[in-house]
């Protein structure tokens, strides 16, 4: 009798176990079809900025939203890992697994992607990360080996903040004025100023103690560093900005679970658009915001505007016969670039008319 219960209770172990061992058997594979990852986003943006605020964390938690959780971040914000020059290869050396970087703060090392940086009327990141994410793929995808590249943009148009008015090419003689680089820093000759390079973050005191008369910049930097508090004169136009992007790194992205990766380029590929952050609509409301904290605002006439941009266009011929002499196909880019901006009703203002 007892042998018959130990028997039975034997029987009933065995089921179990089997049972069980089914059952986590089944989980483990489950769970391997459904990996997790973990992403380490790096950016130069100061973590209480607009751009930290309205498009990298609504698009990292987009990420976690549409992979179910599988998809979680950790954010370094305002150089915590690194310089803001430094931010491409922090995550081109894995670092950090995905980060915003700013090709124009490493001279020479991206050429032709310098393309995006030219003086052009855009009032919306969303817009130029549909113009740089064409021109990746119709040709400056060359000089970027070894990472992969998730968005590539032009930054909205900068305009000169300064603490003092300039309404005209004259006005702007002898001026002190910020530049991040690029072309920027030949626009800013051009118009007869001196260009002076300084990380963002030193201007302030630089326009209060007299050390710079203003800098050029896009309207969510202004407010990011508080400049409207020493820039009471804002010259709207469009001097471009910088070329900018999002990559990751190549073995992160290696890693990644292919049913991820769709969710990453769909969300990643125009984070503009997809957090609704810095868009035409937002620009508006930056250059409001910007009037209300005190900063004149004053838009150049047709005519006067002529002028500038007649400058700009020079150091266009400049730059392409410069980089013509090294090989490269400069003037073949800046005409892409010209279809491109015009496909979606953008300006190129520093495309010579002859290329057009």
């Amino acid at each position: 009798m007892r042998l018959n219960k130990f028997l039975i209770r034997l029987g009933v172990f065995v089921i179990c176990l089997a049972f069980f061992m089914t059952m986590f058997s089944g989980l483990d594979a489950f769970a391997k079809g459904k990996e997790r990852m973990h992403i380490k986003f790096t950016t130069w943006h100061p973590p209480v900025s607009r751009e930290v605020k309205t498009v990298w964390i609504p698009m990292l938690e987009e990420l976690n939203k549409r992979s179910n959780g599988r998809i979680s971040y950790t954010m370094y914000a305002g150089g915590a890992l690194g310089k803001g020059p430094e931010h491409y290869d922090i995550v081109a050396k894995g670092l950090s697994d995905m980060g915003y970087f700013t090709a124009t703060w490493t001279p020479g090392r991206f050429p032709l992607s310098d393309v995006l940086s030219l003086a052009v009327w855009v009032d919306g990141k969303d817009i130029g990360a549909d113009i740089g994410n064409a021109m990746y793929r119709r040709v400056l995808y060359r000089e970027f080996p070894g990472v992969k590249m998730i968005e590539l943009n032009g930054c909205i148009k900068a305009s000169l903040w300064t603490t003092k008015p300039v309404r005209t090419l004259e006005d702007c003689k002898g001026l002190r004025i910020r530049t991040p680089g690029g072309h920027q820093t030949t626009y800013i000759k051009a118009l007869g100023a001196e260009p002076v390079f300084m990380p963002l973050g030193d201007v302030y005191l630089a326009m209060e103690t007299g050390t710079v008369d203003g800098l050029v910049t896009c309207p969510p930097l202004v407010l990011a560093f508080k400049l409207h508090e020493v820039a009471k004169h804002g010259t709207i136009t469009a001097f471009g900005c910088v070329t900018e992007g999002v990559i990751m790194n190549q073995k992160s992205w290696e890693r990644t679970p292919d049913d991820l990766k769709p969710i990453i380029e769909e969300v990643c590929s125009n984070p503009f658009t997809t957090s609704e952050g810095l868009t035409v609509e937002v620009y508006k409301v930056m250059m409001k915001e910007i009037a209300d904290k005190g900063v004149e605002l004053y838009y150049l006439p047709p005519s006067e505007e002529a002028r500038w941009y007649g400058t700009f266009q020079g150091m266009t011929r400049k730059w392409v016969a410069d980089l013509e002499k090294k090989g490269l196909p400069a003037e073949q880019v800046v005409k892409m670039y010209n279809e491109e901006a015009e496909k979606r009703d953008v300006k190129c203002v520093a495309c010579p008319p002859e290329w057009k």
